[in-house]
């Protein structure tokens, strides 16, 4: 067997030598593989070498004449006589050699003077000359033009052989063997394209992970049961199941169940529930709650050592001491007053409930999370699991260390918002004579217009702004998913971002982007008109009864199946595009065909009634408006439905400490557009995922016997394209000055969680006011005038003295000019 290397885009391209090697398959098959190779030449250091035959054991033949010489020459005289040898001559010197019509068409005035009475270049039977011949005619450009626009001038027995030859099964293999091998290597283009771009996409996984050994290495996830799982937990969860299995080892997703008074079932099963549809299964899964009492007796025992003391100091008082560096009074206390003192807290006592455990770190360190935090605290709230069995609980700061290490952690991975905490953390390990556990920090995933806060979100939720921690308008995954992200999307983009310790504020459109991605290839095509836009179309020449008939869903994936289409004489289209008709203009109704607008009328600028001419023998191709269209049936009406979108819930890309809630909320979140859409769509269940043509993607919130109105409603979902991922909101004037003013008044929203920022800010203005009165008591001691409508740091006489300056009147230039005439 034999190797004969073709170049794709040689000039002229190869076809002789590939038309009689695939003769010679047909003669004795297996004979030849070819192989269409990329560029102009096979050889880098000769540019003409359009081909290469590869022999076992024998010296390679470069060029195309000698390819073919080598292929007849093994054919044998048995095959090719020397009326078949005179002719491949002919194809290669004559026909192949043509470099214009002149030339080409002398030879084409023998050839086809030698045709006039025969079917085949040489003899009764397909030859290899006519192989060579009609490989020459291939590979001429100029034949190949004249042969689609002037046929006449070739030749009509020219025409006719070509015709012929063109058909048969050996010649046809020519042209799907190089097709083939070029989308071989186009999806291999593509591929490595996709490598690239992903590799480009794909974030860093390097953490830096010390004392790694395969098969022992211990992550754990560990959420508080206290709301819902946002897409910021989702990164956290997916980075340590990867690095995990990366590694052989194992995951274990334990719940912080640690604060009584935020914690619910609940939130737990929610959580739980997350996990599995993120893809996320824990090879092991506990509870913080299962060592209560492990935890306490540590507690007992950093007591006992002097590394902790219990504290009855109030909060405030608490607060500003560590702020600024002061031991408490309490910090001195012996070890036998501190064990009594907890266990009061233990009991719940009066005095207990005041009470704190603090450890023993340090007083003014400059991370102030090392500044004696507190590790346990009293809260008679009873627990989701343990009941009223505890009084007291362990802080996460406190309980983390310890369970982490009692469970075999190797590896704890958290984001950066724990930084400061990290040399806390390692503290407690020599402390409690525990095993210590490396730990490693990730960037937090941050978006625009978005908060990960919980207890942000929560204010939404009780404020009414929100229907609940799934709603389509959170981060959260329940809210995204219900907005129509796909858990592989989600999983796709949270890998690209890897672990990465660098902050970033990311926008939405990315991840909207890999999402529709995910969706396209699968999403069924489905139409939707707005009730307000309705236009009818008449078609004379339609249907003369409505009738169903089944079109793909998706015309790129059929395995999606057929849905059912009403054909009708009586029509509706959109506002739009009825207003951009022209009268005697050809349209394509998509999925049916084209038809001319004969009439259109209008009352008050609004198209009222349109009239079109079914064309359907039209090219769909050449027509510029393809237009979305919805028939009339009795029993296959389109259904009601209502198209739900939704913007960011705060106007600002990133919040800051000072913001008041009331200065960033957007004031309209949900826009709702009453449509029609094709029957098919009342049959879909909830959570499908659609698209309807020319307006976007769609999920299916509720059907109609789930809707209040009887609709089925659908949610916009983001394509990642500006237009769909830029806030809705427009600043009026009037209400930016009205903001202003409240912001200026220190007015703040009720149960805010910027309480905090607005506090300091309100702070700072009354110690300033305090400092002006000051100053102003001050001057009037020392017999120092009155300050008067003082807008300057002082006060400044005219240039040019006290003169009352006399204004022109009516002055419209800068200076008076003479009137010409």
């Amino acid at each position: 067997m034999a190797t004969l290397i073709l170049a794709q885009k040689g000039s002229p391209l190869p076809y002789i030598a590939a038309a009689v090697a695939e003769y010679a398959n047909l003669v004795t098959p297996g004979s030849y593989v070819v192989q269409w190779q990329e560029g102009s030449s096979v050889r880098p250091n000769d540019k003409t070498c359009t081909a290469s035959l590869l022999v076992s054991g024998e010296e390679d033949l470069d060029g195309e004449n000698a390819a073919v010489e080598e292929i007849v020459r093994k054919l044998g005289p048995a095959v090719v006589t020397d009326e078949c040898a005179r002719w491949v001559r002919f194809a290669s010197e004559r026909l192949g050699a043509s470099k214009n019509f002149k030339d080409l068409d002398a030879a084409l005035m023998e050839l086809d003077h030698h045709l006039v009475m025969r079917s085949l270049v040489s003899g009764y039977a397909v030859s290899v000359a006519d192989a060579a011949v009609w490989g020459a005619l291939r590979s001429s450009a100029i034949f190949q033009r004249n042969l689609k626009t002037k046929r006449e001038m070739l030749g009509d027995h020219v025409v006719r052989w070509y015709t012929h030859i063109d058909s048969l099964p050996f010649i046809v293999c020519v042209g799907e063997t190089l097709a083939q091998q070029q989308q071989e290597r186009k999806k291999a283009a593509n591929s490595a394209a996709a490598a690239a771009a992903t590799s480009a996409d794909q974030g860093s996984f390097d953490l830096g992970l010390e004392g790694v050994e395969y098969g022992k290495v211990v992550t754990r996830f560990p959420p508080e049961p206290s709301g819902f799982l946002h897409i910021g937990h989702a990164k956290a969860a997916l980075l340590n199941q990867y690095f995990a299995h990366q590694y052989g080892g194992k995951m274990i997703v334990r719940f912080d169940d640690t604060n009584p008074t935020k914690e619910k079932g609940e939130f737990e099963d929610s959580i739980t529930e997350d996990l599995r549809l993120l893809g996320i299964a824990a090879d092991e899964a506990t509870h913080t709650s299962d060592y209560f009492q492990t935890i306490y007796e540590y507690a007992l025992k950093i007591i006992q050592k002097g590394l902790a003391y219990v504290d009855d100091t109030d909060q405030l008082t608490m607060r500003t001491e560590r702020g600024d560096g002061v031991a408490s009074r309490c910090r001195d206390l012996s070890v036998e007053d501190n064990l009594a003192r907890f266990q009061e807290m233990k009991d719940g006592t009066e005095f207990g409930q005041t009470c704190c455990l603090r450890a023993k770190m340090s007083v003014d360190n400059p991370n102030k999370s090392m500044r004696d935090p507190v590790i346990y605290r009293c809260n008679l709230t009873p627990h989701h699991r343990t009941g009223s069995q505890w009084k007291i609980y362990p802080t996460y700061d406190f309980c983390c260390p310890i369970v982490d290490s009692l469970e075999g952690v190797t590896h704890a991975l958290r984001s950066m918002e724990y930084r400061d905490r990290n040399p806390q953390y390692e503290w407690f390990f020599p402390a409690l004579d525990l095993r210590p556990v490396a730990i490693k920090d990730f960037s937090r995933m941050n978006f625009v217009y978005t908060l990960l806060s919980k207890r942000k979100l929560q204010w939404f939720v009780d404020q009414g702004r929100v229907t609940g921690w799934d709603d389509p308008r959170f981060p959260t995954v329940r809210g995204i998913r219900r907005r129509g992200m796909t858990i592989d999307a989600l999983r796709q983009y949270v890998l690209m971002q890897g672990a990465s310790q660098k902050n970033m504020l990311l926008e939405w459109d990315k991840i909207w982007a890999v999402n529709k991605k995910v969706i396209d290839p699968v999403a069924p095509r489905h139409t939707v008109l707005l009730k307000k836009d309705l236009v009818p179309v008449s078609l004379p020449n339609g249907p003369s009864a409505p009738y169903v008939a089944d079109v793909p869903k998706h015309k790129k994936n059929p395995e999606l199946g057929t849905k059912q289409t009403v054909f009708s004489a009586q029509i509706f289209v959109n506002q739009a595009d009825a207003a951009a008709f022209e009268a005697g203009e050809e349209v394509t109704l998509m999925d049916w065909g084209n038809a001319f607008v004969e009439a259109v009328e209008k009352s008050n600028g609004a198209v009222t009634n349109v009239v079109m001419k079914l064309h359907l023998e039209g090219d769909v191709k050449a027509t510029k408006k393809k237009i979305t269209w919805l028939g009339q049936h009795p029993s296959n009406h389109p259904v009601e439905a209502m198209l739900v979108d939704y913007d960011y819930l705060i106007t600002k890309k990133k919040i800051d400490d000072g913001d008041d809630i009331e200065d960033v909320l957007t004031p309209t979140t949900e826009f709702v557009e009453p449509a029609i859409a094709d029957a098919n769509v009342g049959r879909l269940p909830r959570g499908a995922i659609i698209q309807f043509e020319r307006v976007g993607y769609y999920i299916v919130d509720k059907i109609a016997g789930e809707s209040e109105l009887g609709l089925v409603t659908l949610i916009r979902i983001p394509d990642g394209k500006a237009a769909t991922m830029a806030s809705k909101h427009k600043e009026d004037p009037v209400s930016a000055a009205a903001g202003a003013k409240k912001a200026a008044a220190g007015k703040k929203a009720k149960g805010s969680p910027w309480d905090k920022g607005n506090a300091s800010k309100s702070k700072k203005q009354s110690s300033a006011d305090a400092g002006s009165s000051v100053t102003l008591a001050n001057d009037k001691k020392l017999g120092l005038p009155a300050h008067e409508n003082v807008t300057s740091m002082y006060k400044t006489a005219h240039v040019y003295g006290d003169v009352p300056l006399q204004a022109p009147e009516n002055v419209t230039k800068m200076y008076e000019t003479p009137k010409h005439y």
